[in-house]
């Protein structure tokens, strides 16, 4: 019989590729772990996994066969959460993660509510980017995520908690005064320094501006650069070495810096949907909608 252990261990060697690494991460030796793998081949009568000097690679056949144990094994998940929490919401454990645009500007404004209102939730928290949100939320690694919307995502359902605007941040002696609104021709692209490449704020960034970075403007240095957190990118700005798109939640904690400044974009102003997505066939919908509840009213949203 085929046990929820065996595809336990099958879905890490199709994520890690190598032995070693997936038996570390399911806290088991490697040897216990070939064993199991070996076991499920001889039960299915099928080679799920070709084995090479140094590495791993999965058959077709064991690639699909992970992928179809990835929703079994979501599934029992479900099953033991619709057991452990259908008394009262946000209690237990609870799998989260978050953009990095949003957890250092959100998170300190909703952890302490959580702590007062659910004292008996235990909250791990994840941050990534949003694909990989995506993928653990589908295979059941994570509970939820915080993220921006639309996703797209035909087995993955949403809630919309807050939107949260885009401001132009400048380096303080900018000329324009701070209640100029600024248009999207206004911005010298050139000058622009956005998040690395798999960020969604860095294409939210790019979509507003309407096409990718053309190159130097005549006088201008044409420096690029991609960061891994806001507060880099800030700080760059700060440095005078750019200018950037910034979330409102974040610019209400970078403000602190007096070496820049913000300015508003003009109507409409640009902006994004910040909401809740969470796997479609979760019986956890009561404790979503009280973590929402939460965020909104941190953020003052209605």
């Amino acid at each position: 019989m085929i046990t929820l252990k065996q595809l336990r261990y099958l879905a890490a060697l199709a994520r890690h590729g190598h032995f070693g690494r997936a038996a570390e991460s399911c806290a088991i030796t490697q040897p216990a772990l070939s064993m199991q793998i070996r076991d499920l081949e001889q039960f299915l009568g099928v080679t799920l996994v070709e084995r090479r000097p140094g590495e791993v690679m999965l058959t077709e056949i064991g690639r699909e066969i992970a992928r179809r144990g990835e929703d079994v094994l979501a599934a029992s998940r479900d099953l033991v959460d619709f057991a452990q929490h259908r008394a009262q919401p946000l209690t237990g454990r609870l799998t989260l993660g978050i953009i990095p645009s949003l957890a250092p500007y959100l998170l300190p404004k909703i952890l302490p509510a959580l702590q007062s209102q659910f004292p008996e939730l235990r909250l791990e928290l994840r941050e990534t980017q949003t694909r990989p949100l995506i993928d653990e939320i589908k295979s059941g690694a994570l509970d939820a995520a915080m993220l921006a919307l639309p996703l797209g995502e035909a087995d993955i359902d949403t809630m919309d908690l807050f939107d949260d605007l885009f401001l132009l941040a400048v380096p303080a002696d900018d000329p324009r005064p701070r209640d100029k609104r600024v248009a999207a021709d206004d911005i010298d692209q050139s000058r622009l320094i956005l998040l690395e490449d798999g960020h969604c704020l860095r294409d939210q960034a790019l979509a507003f501006c309407a096409t990718i970075p053309r190159g130097p403007a005549p006088g201008t240095t044409g420096m690029t650069f991609g960061a891994s957190s806001l507060t880099t990118v800030m700080q760059m700005v700060a440095g005078g070495f750019g200018v950037t798109l910034i979330p409102q939640i974040a610019a209400d904690v970078e403000a602190r810096d007096s070496r820049v400044k913000f300015l508003r974009l003009e109507e409409p102003q640009p902006g994004r949907s910040i909401g809740l997505a969470f796997r479609r066939t979760s019986p956890r919908k009561a404790d979503f909608a009280a973590l929402g509840e939460v965020v909104k009213g941190s953020v003052g949203a209605g």
